[in-house]
C-alpha cells in the first residue's frame, strides 16, 4: 500500500463485491493498493473479508509511519444515487468504530452485508484509528455500501495529507 499514490489497484480476493469496494476505496483515496488473498470462500466470505480488514489496517498503520505533519482528521460525505454516507476519521492511535444507519438488504449478490461492519471494525482496530460511519439514507444496498467505501477513501486521503503548518505530530501530547 502506498498512501501517497495515484489510485491504482490490483485486487484479487475471491470476494468480487469486496474487490469492487476496495477498488473504489483506492481510487477515491488516491492510494495504490495490491492485494492477493486466498480464503475459505467455498464456505462463505466471512474469514477472507475479516482477514483483509485486519491486514489492510495493519499495512495502513505502517504506511503512516511516524505521522509527522499529517492533518490527522478527515471527513467526507458522498452521495451515490439514492444513498448518502458520511465517514469521519481520527488517526489517533485510539481504535474505535461506530456505524450508524441502516443497510436494508442482508446480501448484495452473494456478499453478506453484515461483513461491511466486520471489515470496517477490523480495519479501524488494526489501523488504530477512530472511525465513524453514518449512513444518512438510501434504498439501494449496493449504492449505500459504495458511498461508504468512497467516503472512507476520501476521508483517509484528507487525514493523511501533509499540512505544512503542522510541526511534528498533530497532538498536544507530542505523540499519536
Amino acid at each position: 500500500m502506498n498512501i501517497d499514490g495515484e489510485g491504482k489497484s490490483s485486487i484479487k480476493t475471491g470476494v468480487p463485491f469486496l474487490e469492487h469496494m476496495l477498488d473504489l476505496f483506492t481510487k477515491h483515496g488516491q492510494f495504490d493498493l495490491d492485494i492477493k488473498a486466498n480464503g475459505d470462500t467455498e464456505i462463505d466470505d466471512h474469514h477472507t473479508t475479516e482477514d483483509i480488514g485486519i491486514c489492510l489496517g495493519s499495512v495502513f498503520k505502517d504506511a503512516l509511519g511516524d505521522k509527522k505533519g499529517i492533518k490527522r482528521y478527515g471527513q467526507a460525505m458522498v452521495p451515490m444515487d439514492d444513498a448518502l454516507a458520511q465517514v469521519v476519521v481520527d488517526l489517533s492511535n485510539r481504535p474505535h468504530f461506530e456505524l450508524k444507519g441502516d443497510i436494508p438488504a442482508s446480501q448484495v449478490g452473494t456478499f453478506d452485508t453484515e461483513l461491511v461492519d466486520e471489515f470496517l471494525w477490523k480495519f479501524a482496530l488494526e489501523a488504530r484509528m477512530n472511525l465513524h460511519v453514518i449512513i444518512h439514507y438510501g434504498r439501494n444496498t449496493h449504492h449505500i455500501i459504495e458511498a461508504v467505501f468512497k467516503a472512507l477513501g476520501r476521508a483517509l486521503d484528507e487525514a493523511t495529507m501533509i499540512d505544512p503548518r503542522v510541526k511534528g505530530v498533530p497532538s498536544t501530547k507530542g505523540m499519536l
